[in-house]
């Protein structure tokens, strides 16, 4: 069988070495050199995504096991299901457009190489978190992750890149040290041997009450952050503001989802009596970061502000959708992590598009923008639409099946969040009207229309948004057996607590 999983985490990082060894004459063609292995990425996802048994979509299919340090217990083992499938397709369709977004960004040649190389590193580790099958290798990956993520924020955008890069930074680390501790604990209750980290060998452990809650908590709280939930949330305004906009479009709509991911695979699976445990405490912050996430962006100036903080709202839906454990709840809190990474994508660009126009992200530096560049604003109203979750545009359905699937569960709690939704109408609109309707700002005149680059950027994110919008079962198909086996686990839990 071809190793489609261990080509598609090389590919990235051999592009990025190709990248940094080009010779100095040869740097002028780095954007189309990068372009071109994020094509073949692409290109190899989609060939591995039409061979994908549907109709197994729960189990982990394109396996290989390899021994990579067997005195440790750890082996280079990957595995995709239906969830990790669509975060494999979500990070390969993502990076490519945001390296076109910034097309223009670097004069500097060595510069962009740098930026461009970076972006390649991060895609093979995004593809590397969400097909590990083993627990050290996933770890290993997840801290990996930091260093080009910390560059491309303290190397490349406004003038606190540094502050926030040390910001997220230190966040990072506090969690991924404190799952650390969890990881070796957890080898040590598991099997051991030289496959002693295999996920398979590591479920159903029969724990202690208070170690399994310990474990599940060091896990939880470094994806905590990395969702980012409230009250550890606060790393990411700050970078959304700072860094480039296609780094922090990757980074809110694939790399964040590491978190959601992990809660739904590694928390709910391995420690299912632990995330019982949890679950009233961890629903509470979830509809607080619903409700939290929408008031403050209402509040803000700061477009790209603004759009972080609708997506610590939205985090939050999906966060409500997986501890309600239920079945329609847990598929839709699956299904929105890709809607979301497709709408928050998209609102991140096609808001970098007007900061490249204008030279600011301050909404009251706009104005009026409706009557000069009318396809932009079309453009920026239907992706807008999608993050209040439109009728007829994918997040839709996914936050019906969230609050739908949960009401059964957590009523309550459902109710507080359909606040939040509603919130989300007064964000968006606000600041559609403010940016696009009105008199025209001074200075804003002659501004250019999208250009055919820019749409071929914007636009493909639209249609998948229409398609998943009118077909949703498209995606839930390959969704619905993983969230079966996920709610199964936790319920043979309960039932023998």
């Amino acid at each position: 069988m071809f190793p489609f999983l261990t080509v598609l985490i090389a590919l990235p990082a051999v592009g990025a070495a190709v990248l940094w060894a080009l010779p100095a004459s040869a740097r002028g063609r780095v954007r189309e050199i990068a372009i071109g292995f994020t094509a073949v990425e692409l290109i190899l996802a989609a060939v591995m995504f039409l061979q994908f048994d549907r109709d197994a979509a729960g189990t982990f299919q394109f396996a290989e096991t390899h021994s990579w340090i067997p005195q440790i217990g750890t082996s280079w083992a990957l595995g995709v299901n239906g969830i990790g499938l669509s975060m494999v397709i979500l990070a390969v369709i993502l990076t490519p457009l945001a390296i076109l977004a910034g097309w223009r960004e670097d004069r500097d040649v060595k510069k962009r190489t740098n930026y461009l190389a970076l972006i390649l590193l991060s895609q093979a580790f995004m593809v590397g978190i969400f097909v590990a099958r083993d627990v050290f290798l996933f770890y290993v990956m997840f801290e990996a992750m930091l260093i080009p993520l910390y560059f491309l924020i303290g190397m490349f955008g406004g003038l606190q890149r540094r502050y926030a890069a040390v910001k997220f930074l230190i966040f990072s680390l506090v969690g991924g040290l404190i799952m650390l501790v969890g990881v070796i604990a957890l080898y040590f209750q598991g099997p051991g041997g030289p496959q002693g980290f295999l996920t398979d060998n590591l479920t159903g452990i029969d724990f202690s009450t208070t170690t399994e809650r310990l474990i599940f908590l060091a896990f939880f709280l470094a994806f905590a952050i990395k969702a980012p939930m409230f009250p550890v949330h606060t790393w990411l305004p700050d970078v959304a503001e700072t860094a480039r906009v296609g780094t922090t479009a990757l980074l809110v709509a694939v790399l964040d989802k590491i978190g959601t991911f992990g809660m739904l695979t590694l928390c709910l699976v391995l420690f299912p009596d632990a995330a019982r445990w949890a679950a009233p405490v961890i629903i509470v912050f979830a509809v607080i970061s619903v409700l939290y996430g929408a008031l403050l962006a209402i509040g803000q100036e700061n477009m790209l502000r603004l759009v972080s903080f609708t997506s610590i709202s939205h985090f939050g839906i999906m966060v409500l959708g997986i501890f309600a454990f239920q079945q329609t709840s847990i598929e839709g809190a699956a299904l929105y992590m890709f809607n979301h990474g497709l709408s928050t994508g998209a609102l991140f660009f096609v808001v970098g598009f007007l900061i490249a126009r204008r030279g600011s992200a301050n909404i009251s530096d706009f104005g009026g923008l409706q009557k000069v560049v009318p396809v932009l604003a079309g453009t920026f109203l239907i992706i807008g639409m999608s993050a209040l979750a439109l009728p007829g545009l994918s997040p839709f359905i996914s936050e019906i099946m969230v609050l739908v699937g949960a009401w059964g569960a957590v009523p309550v709690a459902v109710a507080f969040a359909t606040v939040g939704v509603v919130l989300a109408a007064v964000y968006i609109l606000w600041m559609y009207q403010r940016v696009f309707t009105g008199p025209t700002a001074k200075g804003l005149k002659k501004t250019r229309e999208l250009t055919l680059r820019e749409r071929l950027v914007a636009w493909p994110l639209i249609g998948l948004m229409l398609l998943l919008g009118f077909f949703p079962a498209i995606a839930i198909n390959y969704l619905r057996e993983p969230a079966q086996d996920i709610v199964s686990i936790v319920s043979v839990e309960e039932a023998g607590s």
